[in-house]
């Protein structure tokens, strides 16, 4: 009788720890509880989930994308390398390239059955020389103009909230229709569970996990795109110190590390949990 309330205790955890911890800086400093401060709060918080989300569906069928910060520095170039000679069609062609890693990735997990741990290890190498050959060792710049053109998406504001929020709570919904309700997000699920029970029942297991690091690699591109256009600029090394963070928005947020259990909107808490903890830490000194 008691299991039950139990475990929807422990679905609501993380959103209970960010409850009390937005509380706790706030009675501290009641600046913090300012619409502008939670607003921007919300808005840096946006591109790390944003990667972390793609990184949680490879979790959930149980491996790890260690890329994910290199594809958003290599999407970074290609959006800063092309926006001067393309315009906006940089931009999905940057979120392509990120796909385009993330399968690589996938690619060699599971055709070459090198764990994903050294495999995604292997293919972040690669991307980062690719970065590095494309910005030629160096920052590229966005100028004003093609940021004007192409960029005012994802840096502007629409009724009075930054349009990173609305990006994130877009891609919050999208992704977890994805995970909730689709036979691609059952079979997530079913493979970080009981994987030999999926390939026992004729389903070809190999797909799903290269469309998982798919995922992953294009919302890295994503996360890198918004990234360049926030600091107009793209790099090599733009994303470098966000993969620790973004495994521990999955983790504080209540995804099994193991696989088959999570959710989409726990990243998005956990996210906002490790973002809160950064920001209070200015406030409580």
């Amino acid at each position: 009788m008691m299991t039950a309330p139990r475990e929807r205790l422990q679905d609501y955890a993380p959103l209970i720890m960010l409850v009390a911890l937005v509380f706790a800086i706030g009675f501290y400093d009641r600046s913090f509880f300012s619409s502008s401060n939670l607003l921007t709060i919300i808005a840096d918080t946006m591109t790390l989930f944003l990667m972390a989300s793609g990184v949680t569906f490879v979790i959930m069928i149980g491996g790890i994308d260690l890329s994910v910060q290199s594809v958003a520095s290599m999407s970074s170039c290609v959006l800063a390398v092309g926006l001067p000679h393309l315009g906006f069609a940089a931009v999905p062609l940057a979120i392509l390239a990120g796909g385009a890693a993330g399968s690589l990735g996938g690619i060699v997990s599971t055709k070459l059955r090198i764990p994903s741990f050294i495999a995604t290890l292997a293919v972040s190498g690669v991307v980062t020389s690719v970065g590095f050959w494309l910005s030629t060792e160096r920052s590229i710049n966005i100028s004003a103009e093609d940021s004007a053109k192409s960029l005012n998406w994802a840096v502007g504001q629409f009724l009075g909230v930054p349009s990173e929020i609305w990006l994130g709570v877009c891609f919050l919904a999208i992704l977890s229709a994805l995970l909730d309700l689709t036979p691609f997000g059952r079979l997530v699920r079913g493979i970080g569970s009981q994987e030999r029970a999926v390939m026992a029942s004729g389903i070809d297991v190999n797909r799903t996990k290269i469309a998982a690091y798919a995922l992953s690699g294009t919302m890295a591109g994503i996360a890198g795109v918004i990234m360049a256009a926030r600091l107009g600029s793209g790099s090599p090394t733009l994303a470098n110190e966000f993969l620790l963070p973004a495994i521990a928005c999955i983790v504080v947020g209540g995804t099994a590390i193991t696989g088959g259990v999570g959710s989409i909107w726990r990243t998005f808490v956990g996210a906002l949990i490790v973002q809160v903890v950064r920001i209070g830490m200015t406030f409580s000194r």
